[in-house]
């Protein structure tokens, strides 16, 4: 079995997202979103357990053996740093590490619309939410936008991890990172505390309860920037997500509240580039329009997909036009881009450019 610096560094020199150790099975890595083995040996319980003491520290190690999963952060003296879950399965253990880049990439290196989020990352108030299935850059997407603030702006930024995952270095903004476990106890507390430690922008790492959502729209309706994430897999899905938190006698006074507060939704897929080097984000963006916080107020949230379209002037953005421009782009292939949309006639109509707006293409040979 090779040695788990090795496994490591391996990781990090195929630019592998994540490595899956479990007791039983064959070592793994995650590149570009596919599983690819390393070896046809076998991970021992005793090789996982070995490796799990070196990353937990006693107190993490005996959460694991209490509650049977616990997050944490390993770094690796020059290989990089790694934010990992150890879990049991079929009563053994196994982990997963995930690589956390050392350098925290601008919006343009990300393919990011980058005018809207430096927009949305110069605002005083408001929340930003960055959405998606597990592993599409949500908080990469985030750091990116606190980086962007701390080159900038000079602003407190404090940060509510569980673990820290980036780690900034103090530029214009002064940027205080409070580790759920080790700086406090839960979301809750630290977001009970948070707006007396005098900051102007508040990264909570996941919305994962309604307290933490209170909080966090508290937060922004008090004069904070507030970014978080959300597990969602579109703008709509985000919206109606949050309102379904809250008792149906509440849902009139959270709209309201979300109609005031909620500046953008970044809602990310990774699609496979067409050069086959690595992936690249297709986005949805919301951003407040007068339309939208009407749609938000009234409970017309089914219609807020058909006002993304129609609010390109704001720089709202679906993805249909997100993958159009892509594929226009030779980034992506039409087939991954039709695997990757909500409507493919839709985008089907948009790539032959015959959909509404549309005059014609040089693409229609292709079809």
């Amino acid at each position: 079995m090779m040695e788990f610096d090795d496994l490591l560094a391996y990781m990090v020199k195929e630019d592998a997202s994540d490595m899956i150790f479990k007791t039983g099975g064959h070592p793994s890595v995650r590149i570009d979103g596919v599983i690819k083995f390393l070896s046809e040996e076998i991970l021992t319980a005793e090789y996982n357990n070995n490796v799990v003491m070196r990353i937990l520290d006693e107190d993490l190690y005996e959460r694991f053996m209490r509650d049977g999963e616990v997050d944490a952060v390993f770094v690796l003296d020059g290989v990089g740093r790694f934010r990992v879950n150890v879990y049991r399965q079929n009563g053994e253990v196994g982990l997963v590490l995930r690589y956390i880049k050392a350098h925290v990439p601008d919006f343009e290196a990300l393919h990011l619309p980058g005018e809207q989020l430096k927009k949305l990352a110069s605002l005083k108030r408001g929340m930003i939410l960055a959405t998606g299935v597990a592993g599409c850059g949500k908080s990469t997407t985030l750091a990116s936008i606190i980086e962007f603030i701390n080159r900038n702006f000079g602003r407190h930024v404090v940060t509510i991890e569980d673990p820290i995952e980036f780690v900034f270095d103090d530029n214009l903004s002064v940027i205080s990172q409070r580790e759920i476990g080790l700086d406090s106890r839960s979301f809750t507390f630290a977001l009970k505390h948070v707006v007396r430690q005098s900051p102007d922008v508040i990264m909570i790492g996941e919305m994962r309860d309604k307290e933490t959502m209170d909080a966090a729209i508290n937060a922004a309706e008090t004069g904070h920037l507030v970014l978080s994430t959300l597990h969602t897999v579109n703008a709509v899905q985000t919206v109606e997500r949050i309102i379904s938190l809250y008792p149906p006698h509440q849902h009139d006074l959270i709209r309201l509240q979300l109609s005031m507060v909620l500046e953008g939704v970044v809602s990310l897929r990774l699609i496979p580039r067409k050069d086959g080097r690595g992936r690249v984000p297709a986005t949805e963006l919301l951003m407040s329009t007068p339309t939208i916080r009407e749609c938000l107020v009234e409970g017309r949230t089914k219609e807020i997909a058909k006002f993304l379209t129609e609010g390109e002037y704001y720089g709202s953005m679906t993805f249909n036009q997100s993958l159009k421009n892509l594929f226009e782009s030779g980034i992506i292939a039409y087939e991954d881009a039709m695997s990757a949309t909500d409507n493919p006639d839709e985008l089907a109509l948009v790539l032959r450019g015959i959909s509404k707006g549309s005059s014609g293409s040089r693409m229609d040979g292709l079809f």
